[in-house]
């Protein structure tokens, strides 16, 4: 008989990097902390790590991201207002977001060496268990979320799940891309997969997307990893060569992706995310379409 997989407790959420396709907004606000619509971009993202069962969440930061720490704690003074004022509805909101005692780490990327090097940074946290990590500049509007997605079929095989979507043959050169070994629905065997391929080279148009389940050996092949494409350690690289050992399942899930770290995906993230809101859809829509 098998054994179950161990069960999925912790997630990685590296917020160190600077927001450069986002500048000059990035300045001094935290590219994971601009809005959508009203609330912070992390905010979507800590929402869908917790609806997954997700107890311990790991933020990898880097200077200048103090005001990530702070977003998740109490601002006493600002809530004594709303308590006074009677705002008891948006205090409630508020505080449904803080963090719980324990639930979330920060640690330092001193050095922008890439996502690879991100996740490694927050071995001795992790330590011997699974994980999820979870990019925190994209948004997926799906029901479930798309790291529960990934979760349930984790503990159906275990092993190492992807999260990927389709994109157009002409744009696989900007992502990371999976190459199958076979198909069963959405859950589809991997044999490789490869950093920004060439345009051409692509063993598939299935893009790697910000969402990963991995093994806690992941972290001893990061310690080592040579630089990948744009000169950083590169996680794709790790996970083909853990591939060599473990199992890889690629989930392509449901839902819509919003890269909200480039300045037209979050606008359209905005949009889109508040045409579907009951109390500002009918108002989003008459906005929109005055402009247009």
């Amino acid at each position: 008989m098998t054994a179950s997989p161990r069960r999925l407790r912790k997630a990685v959420l590296p917020v160190a990097g600077l927001g450069t396709r986002v500048l000059p907004g990035t300045k001094t606000t935290p590219k994971e902390l601009l809005n959508v619509v009203d609330r912070p971009i992390l905010s979507y993202i800590v929402e869908e790590a917790r609806e997954a069962g997700i107890e311990h969440i790991v933020f990898v930061t880097g200077r200048s991201k103090g005001a990530i720490e702070d977003y998740f704690d109490h601002q006493i003074e600002l809530e004594a207002q709303l308590l006074a004022k009677g705002k008891t509805e948006i205090l409630e909101m508020m505080n449904g977001e803080l963090a719980q005692a324990g639930e979330m780490s920060f640690t330092r990327q001193m050095q922008p060496k890439g996502l690879g090097h991100a996740v490694w940074c927050a071995r001795d946290i992790i330590g011997d268990e699974p994980f999820a990590v979870i990019l925190p500049d994209v948004i997926v509007d799906g029901q479930p979320g798309a790291l529960k997605q990934l979760a349930e079929v984790y503990a159906e095989v275990g092993g190492n799940v992807i999260g990927v979507e389709q994109v157009p043959e002409s744009e696989t050169h900007k992502y990371g891309i999976v190459e199958p070994e076979g198909r069963d629905g959405r859950h589809i065997r991997m044999k490789g997969m490869v950093e920004k391929p060439p345009r051409g080279e692509a063993p598939s148009n299935l893009s790697i997307s910000g969402r990963y389940i991995l093994q806690p050996e992941i972290f001893a092949i990061l310690e080592n990893q040579p630089r990948g494409a744009g000169g950083e350690i590169q996680l794709t690289d790790g996970m083909a060569r853990l591939m060599t050992t473990q199992s890889f399942t690629a989930v392509e899930y449901e839902g819509v992706t919003h890269d909200c770290g480039d300045k037209i995906g979050l606008l359209k993230a905005n949009v889109a995310l508040a045409l579907k809101r009951a109390d500002l859809g009918d108002a989003a829509r008459a906005a929109i379409s005055s402009l247009l």
